[in-house]
């Protein structure tokens, strides 16, 4: 039997459509919209790809998209005085820093200043905080997506051995995390972690978060695994060697179609939660 293909795309539309039905009645009750404020600095292609993505999602939903388009040269001060102009303004419900930052700018300050109560990326240490003492929380829009991937498509994690390749704030500790919630055993591994093969030839999951093309080989993959590639590199490469998975792994996601829409669908998703908890 071939593997089953985790179609985030297809999951991330009907997501969409039950969005637009709430936000229309919402927009009907409280002649509102949710409002999502989204910060970029700089020239990063992938980013500006990301937010086009998400703005053209806004519309086909009904959530108001602001964009803030900062110069390069931009400074932590500067982004930390329009974040805090974000947090004091009514009309934005979520608030979006579009990682990465320029490496001058100090991103964990600008991430941490953002309101909880408009964290809808999950970016801040307090919503992390809150996310690993299993307390209640925006959570951070990739692994939630994923997590809501596994869900759809029955695939239940408790008990399995879970690796999480990657250790990033927004996505490898956080994932790692929630598949700990899940009652996963779970492992977390990176770029310099040695017999990394023999890690993954355990795994009964794999989350690939590493941000290096096909880092993980099939040839490492134990049969009838999980396989989630959540990585976006050149060329619509993933973090994981994809040919052949479908003969190996039990279920995939794609590269593109998997995982990314899941994230565009999380961020709106808690946009709009943070929308209907605010004007109640």
């Amino acid at each position: 039997m071939e593997a089953i293909v985790l179609n985030g795309k297809e999951l991330a539309e009907k997501i969409e459509q039950e969005i637009r039905e709430i936000t229309l009645k919402m927009y009907v009750e409280k002649g509102k919209k949710a409002g999502l404020a989204t910060i970029i600095i700089g020239d990063d292609s992938a980013s500006k790809t990301y937010v086009r993505m998400k703005e053209i999602t806004c519309e086909r939903i009904g959530v108001n998209c602001l964009l803030f388009e900062l110069k390069q040269e931009t400074t932590t001060e500067q982004v930390l005085k329009l974040i805090d102009k974000l947090n004091n303004d009514d009309n934005i419900d979520g608030i979006l820093l579009q990682h990465p930052v320029p490496k001058h700018i100090d991103e964990r300050k600008c991430f941490n200043a953002i309101d909880k109560n408009k964290d809808v990326d999950g970016v801040t240490s307090a919503s992390f905080g809150a996310l690993a003492m299993g307390e209640e929380s925006y959570a951070s829009a990739t692994p939630l997506g994923i997590m809501k991937l596994l869900e759809h498509y029955h695939i239940d994690v408790e008990g399995k051995e879970a690796l999480v390749i990657g250790r990033s704030a927004i996505l490898g500790k956080p994932m790692a995390m929630m598949l700990l919630n899940k009652n996963a055993t779970v492992t977390i591994a990176h770029s310099k972690t040695q017999n990394i093969d023999k890690l993954v030839k355990k795994a009964d999951i794999v989350v690939a978060c590493v941000g290096k093309p096909k880092f993980v080989k099939k040839e490492w993959i134990k049969e009838g695994a999980v396989i989630i590639d959540a990585g976006y590199n050149p060329n619509n490469i993933g973090d994981v060697d994809l040919e052949g998975i479908e003969k190996i792994a039990s279920a995939y996601t794609p590269v593109p179609g998997g995982v990314g829409p899941m994230t565009i669908s999380s961020l709106l998703t808690q946009t709009v939660q943070s929308f209907i908890k605010r004007k109640q």
